[in-house]
């Protein structure tokens, strides 16, 4: 064993490292909090031991002390039935947050809630225990009540979506209005005027804002959206092969569908291919976000790109932009987010036959 290697296994506590800095433990406490009377010098010889030698401080301890955790949190609604956006997607997000937030020295943590679970609850649960300093809650509610929960708790929090909850709070959520716009558009310019728009059958707020979005950019073109031709169902394989099942039995069959969710493209394809209709050439499709649910599909599907990766570390740089205004007594600011997607034309969109 190297000299170096009996360092890193003897540095297990603040007073060893101390010790091997020859300073005291108050002065390499200060430093790794971050604290001002620490000079830049000192604090970069404390850093750059701990980051070498492996040494991390007691988390519990450094909580009771501090009345912070160094931890963000991210809360993840699961349902059974899959009706959320997909592991790829919320991964790329995860990736983003923590390359950000690691930069910070801080840990970032994903909260899973059950589906037999109450979200305020599961929620309260968290935030009474002090288990995180700041997070982000996803699959907002029409009206949400962990909203007004953490408003009232003055907890930091960011929600991944919007909410028809009237409290203030800072919010970041994907273009819906933008990608409605662009996807209705491309269709009405290939000559499509009937078509459907296939969303989510829960109460996630973001099937909402999607549909009106598409009812008001088709109304902006003299065209309406009647409600045989909105198609709510689960945002799954199946979801997407109920809903071929629902437009092959129209009398009157749209010549375009817009979806909501590309996890549903899946099934959409595969009932129109047990019936011999060809995506693209007999109706159009236009799915949502560019994710490994459709990237395989054949016709290529028209789709929404987004940066995930991106879009995280903005989720990880404002959550602790209110963390720290909360750590100095200062008033949380507020904030809004609405992230654009770039649309890619595929060959399930084409000109009314």
């Amino acid at each position: 064993m190297t000299n170096e290697d009996s360092k890193r296994n003897f540095l297990l506590n603040i007073h060893d490292l101390a010790k091997h800095l020859n300073i005291s433990i108050g002065t390499v406490s200060r430093a790794l909090n971050g604290r001002a009377d620490v000079n830049a010098k000192t604090r970069q010889r404390v850093i750059e031991a701990a980051q070498k030698f492996g040494y991390s401080p007691n988390q519990s301890g450094r909580s009771l002390r501090q009345g912070s955790t160094g931890l963000v949190g991210f809360m993840v609604i699961i349902n059974r039935d899959r009706e959320t956006r997909g592991e790829a997607f919320f991964m790329s997000i995860f990736d983003g947050m923590q390359s950000y937030l690691s930069s910070r020295g801080l840990d970032f943590v994903v909260h899973f809630c059950g589906s037999d679970e109450d979200p305020v609850a599961y929620l309260r649960r968290i935030a009474e225990r002090r288990l995180v300093d700041g997070i982000v809650i996803s699959q907002m509610y029409r009206t949400d009540k962990r909203i007004d929960y953490l408003v009232q708790r003055k907890m930091p929090f960011i929600a991944f979506g919007r909410s028809e909850s009237s409290k203030i709070f800072s919010w970041m959520d994907l273009d819906f209005e933008g990608v409605a716009e662009k996807a209705i558009n491309h269709l009405c310019l290939l000559g499509h005027r009937r078509i459907a728009i296939a969303t989510a059958s829960n109460d996630i707020n973001y099937g909402y804002v999607f549909v009106d979005a598409c009812r008001s950019s088709l109304a902006k073109r003299g065209l309406s959206l009647p409600d045989e031709l909105v198609l709510q169902e689960p945002l799954t394989e199946s979801g997407g092969y109920r809903v071929g099942e629902r437009l092959l039995a129209m009398e009157n069959r749209p010549t375009a569908v817009v979806l909501v969710d590309n996890t549903m493209a899946i099934g959409l394809y595969h009932i129109f291919q047990d019936v011999k209709i060809i995506p693209g050439k007999d109706i159009s499709i236009v799915g949502f976000d560019a994710s490994p649910n459709g990237e395989f599909l054949r016709p290529s599907l028209t789709q929404f790109e987004v940066p995930l990766g991106q879009l995280g570390r903005w989720l990880g740089e404002h959550i602790m932009l209110l963390i720290e205004a909360k750590g100095t007594g200062k008033k949380m600011p507020v904030f809004s987010k609405l992230w654009p997607m770039k649309m890619i034309l595929g060959d399930s969109s084409g000109p009314t036959s």
